[in-house]
């Protein structure tokens, strides 16, 4: 499958070399996580895809991976994320979502799922 690489706007792609500094305390932990293909895979931190930035990409597996706040579990913008992973995920993108208190609290069981997900991935690709 051939597919048309599309330019990136350059106000998004500085918008994202901003958003890599300073770092959440859980992005700071999931990319500890993530970095120097310590799960097997390389990702890429505030990675613009589209119109949007997701927070953690693969670019091997086509997988998203969002951090939500609590900002997120208003309903406003609960549906805004829904419709995000719903265009994504058309676009041919995987994303999966863990809360900051995920990573805070249990990031080995995130490393794990995350892990699982990737191996779901590459099967599907096989």
């Amino acid at each position: 499958m051939n597919q048309k690489r599309r330019r990136i706007h350059p106000i998004l792609r500085q918008r994202s070399r901003e958003l890599r500094q300073p770092q959440t305390p859980a992005e700071n932990t999931l990319w500890q996580h993530l970095r120097n293909r310590n799960l097997g895979y390389k990702f890429r931190r505030q990675h613009p895809i589209a119109q949007f930035i997701v927070e953690f990409y693969c670019a091997e597996l086509k997988l998203c991976i969002e951090l939500d706040g609590s900002q997120h579990f208003e309903p406003k913008q609960e549906a805004y994320d829904k419709a995000r992973t719903e265009y994504l995920e058309e676009l041919g993108y995987s994303v999966i979502r863990f809360t900051n208190n995920d990573v805070r609290y249990n990031i080995h069981a995130v490393a794990d799922e995350i892990m699982k997900t990737c191996e779901r991935l590459v099967e599907k690709k096989a």
